[in-house]
C-alpha cells in the first residue's frame, strides 16, 4: 500500500470531520486543504475520490454502518464515524483494494487520530461490515 494512498486517507479523514462538525461547502474544505498544503505528500485523486464519494454515498454507507453500531451513526465519536465512513466506502466501493487493507488502514486512521482503543472499535465494526460485504473474498482466502 502506497504511503501517498496512506496520506490521502489521512486528509481524508480530517477533511470529512471538518465537513461533519461544520457542514461547510465540500470544495471549500478542498480549496482550504489544498491551499494548506496539506495534500502534498497525499495521492490528490484518492483524496478526493474518498471525500466526495463519502457524502455522494452516504445514505448506503451509513445503512451499512447502522447494521453493525451500538447506537445512531450519528451519535459516534465524529473523528471514529469519519474513519468508519471511509472504511464502509472503500468496502462496498473500492472492490479491487483487498478487505484487509481496509481493515488495516482503518485501525492505523483510529490509532492516529482517534481516542485510546478506538482503533479496537473501528476493527470490529469494519470486520462486520466486510463480513456481509465482501462474503466471497473472504471466503475464497480461507480466512476466519
Amino acid at each position: 500500500m502506497s504511503q501517498a494512498r496512506t496520506n490521502a486517507r489521512k486528509a481524508a479523514v480530517q477533511a470529512l470531520y471538518q465537513w461533519q462538525m461544520a457542514g461547510q461547502n465540500l470544495s471549500e474544505i478542498e480549496r482550504q486543504f489544498l491551499e494548506e498544503e496539506r495534500l502534498k505528500d497525499a495521492q490528490k485523486s484518492y483524496f478526493v475520490e474518498l471525500f466526495y464519494g463519502v457524502p455522494k454515498n452516504l445514505d448506503a454507507i451509513d445503512q451499512a454502518l447502522s447494521e453493525f453500531v451500538d447506537r445512531p451513526v450519528d451519535t459516534i465519536d465524529p473523528v471514529e464515524r469519519a474513519i468508519l465512513r471511509i472504511g464502509v466506502y472503500e468496502l462496498l466501493y473500492r472492490l479491487n483494494m483487498p478487505y484487509r487493507v481496509v481493515l488495516n488502514e482503518g485501525i492505523n486512521l483510529a490509532k492516529d487520530f482517534g481516542a485510546d482503543g478506538s482503533h479496537k472499535y473501528v476493527n470490529g465494526i469494519l470486520d462486520k461490515v466486510a463480513q456481509q460485504t465482501r462474503a466471497g473474498e473472504i471466503k475464497a482466502k480461507g480466512a476466519r
